[in-house]
């Protein structure tokens, strides 16, 4: 395919991405937007100076660590389209010769689709239509997504809500927990929030971290050892009674998306200040090298130099605990899930899960067991791109004064 129509349909997929996340849905526009990012990142040719192409080469080479990226990556891309593998509602509806799209559309009543009685004026069970429209054989049909179930539905049996276990026949592919939601569907949008939040929380952590790191290390003097002690003071308070004092006053009222967001604040501010540190002594490092005093010696601003000499060097040493920094904010998540102080209900995680799996282990060991192998395999591939990245990054292997 040549170069120009490539970038154009690049182009398409990213403006398609846009349009999805302003006026149908976000998490939609977010998968197409990534999409287009990572195929063009993947795809276009990129001109990289002769040591970041011979890391990235080595990160290839180590095969385990490269595949585990590809799809780690794949994973949380796919995760964006979740409601298109694990959604009670229908991916398409044909009534009547016209066809409908319920996934990403507002909720429809029963007498959309001719439905009388109480179901008339009632939402739309997807799995129940389907199996009307079969009986009535009038060339109606509906498909479902491969797991025909939203994380939060709770799906009775005989009246009774109660763990299900593991069955093809009800499409319950891991079961269900302890108050009949589907275990796979709330693992999968349970992954997608973990992820995400996680990245996020990296993200912050090493913004604020490498940036008063950095002039830590820069300035030094009076301000290096005051900013020291305002993080040793700082570290000294206890993360875990914070987060509970403060979710005990945040109004209920507050939305999931906001209580998500001072919980991911909460724990960037307990967790920045071990990155200073790196880099507080990654700069000094950088700062004694002839370059920094070459361009001090021309007349160079502080600014050219934070951001043209020392910040591109010693931020390479730091890419390699990014990894290791996600693996550890996934398990913090799902230990604060486990104690009740993380996402609020009824938002689908990993720890929550694993909470109900602990304490049914007797009558349903389906739950604990399917959050377990989750939790570990997700864990798993961080950890072996973590290893590759830290051995192709090496610095005592790859360096600019050599």
């Amino acid at each position: 395919m040549p170069l120009r129509l490539t970038k154009i349909l690049l182009l398409c997929l990213a403006l398609a991405g846009l349009f999805c996340m302003a006026r149908v849905n976000f998490n939609l526009g977010s998968g197409l937007l990534l999409s287009a990012a990572a195929l063009a990142l993947y795809i276009l040719p990129w001109k990289l100076d002769p040591l970041t192409e011979r890391k990235l080469k080595r990160f290839r080479d180590i095969k385990r660590g490269y595949y585990s990226f590809i799809f780690l990556v794949a994973l949380a891309i796919l995760s964006l389209f979740a409601e298109l593998f694990a959604n009670g509602r229908a991916l398409v509806v044909k009534y009547d010769g016209d066809y409908f799209f319920p996934t990403y559309s507002s909720t429809q009543l029963g007498h959309t689709f001719g439905l009388t009685g109480r179901d008339a004026n009632s939402p739309v069970n997807y799995r129940n239509l389907r199996e009307h429209f079969r009986e009535q054989d009038n060339g109606n049909w509906v498909i479902m997504p491969i797991i025909p179930y939203s994380p939060n539905e709770n799906i009775t049996y005989d009246g009774i809500l109660r763990p299900q276990p593991p069955s093809w026949e009800h499409q319950h592919y891991l079961g269900t927990d302890s108050t009949s939601r589907d275990i796979l569907s709330r693992l999968i949008y349970g992954f997608r929030i973990a992820i995400y939040f996680s990245l996020a929380f990296m993200l912050m952590v090493y913004l604020i971290g490498i940036a008063v790191g950095c002039l830590m290390g820069y300035f030094g003097g009076w301000f290096d050892l005051l900013v020291q002690r305002m993080i040793e003071i700082w570290s000294l308070v206890p993360f875990i009674y914070i987060v509970i004092i403060i979710f005990s006053v945040v109004p209920t009222g507050f939305s999931v998306g906001t209580r998500i967001g001072i919980l991911l604040l909460i724990m960037v501010l307990f967790s920045w200040t071990g990155m200073t540190y790196y880099m507080r002594t990654a700069t000094y490092k950088e700062k004694a090298r002839d370059y920094t005093a070459a361009a001090q010696v021309i007349g160079a601003s502080t600014a050219r130099i934070i951001f043209h000499h020392i910040l591109p060097n010693a931020v390479s040493t730091l890419v390699t605990f990014m990894p290791f920094t996600l693996a550890a904010a996934v398990t913090s998540i799902t230990a604060l899930d486990f104690l009740g102080f993380g996402l609020p209900p009824p938002t689908p995680s990993i720890g929550e899960i694993l909470k109900q799996g602990t304490a049914r282990l007797d009558g349903a060991p389906w739950i604990v067991t399917s959050a377990f192998f989750a939790l570990v395999f997700i864990l798993t591939l961080v950890t072996f791109v973590g290893e590759a990245v830290r051995e192709a990054f090496d610095p005592r292997k790859f360096t600019l004064y050599r």
